[in-house]
């Protein structure tokens, strides 16, 4: 006889699902060292909160993510869970720009956990935000943003 269908057992396919996503993390650090595994984790979770949004925002109906929208649900995830320690994680983690989440996508894409429209290309991350402006900037004294234009003390790596 064939084994049953996933859905027949469904905590059994969540568990399978974690196992190959784990698989599938280590397959990318594997073929890109720049990155650690905590980052493809925590795209993982940002993925999963951008899809809820897009659901809620749209009354249910289910839509691909963008690469816009990814970004957007990537610096509120990082800012919500590590606050003004976000860019010192990020940058631990190999990812200090736009770009570098990019990166994270589609080497995820490559190794086969996450999927893509046909209008999906990393170019889609180069437009995004500063690092700077997003996670180092709102932590800033109002004295520091007004006289630096936002820059304040801190050099931080630029991508692209």
């Amino acid at each position: 006889p064939s084994p049953p269908p996933r859905t027949q057992y469904p905590a059994l396919s969540k568990l399978m699902q974690k196992v190959d996503f784990a698989d599938a993390v280590q397959a990318a650090v594997n073929q890109d060292s720049r990155y650690v595994a905590e980052a493809y984790i925590f795209l993982q979770g940002v993925l999963s909160d951008a899809v809820a949004k897009q659901r809620k925002d749209s009354g249910g109906e289910d839509r691909h993510v963008s690469g816009v929208e990814l970004l957007d649900a990537f610096r509120v995830g990082a800012l919500r869970e590590f606050g003004p320690m976000a860019i010192t994680v990020l940058e631990e983690w190999g990812v200090a720009c736009c770009e570098d989440v990019g990166e994270l996508v589609f080497n995820l894409i490559e190794v086969g956990a996450f999927g893509k429209s046909e209008t999906d290309r990393r170019e889609d991350f180069a437009s995004g935000y500063s690092f700077q402006d997003a996670f180092v900037t709102p932590f800033l004294p109002a004295s520091k943003r007004e006289k630096n234009g936002g820059s304040g003390d801190r050099a931080v790596r630029v991508c692209g």
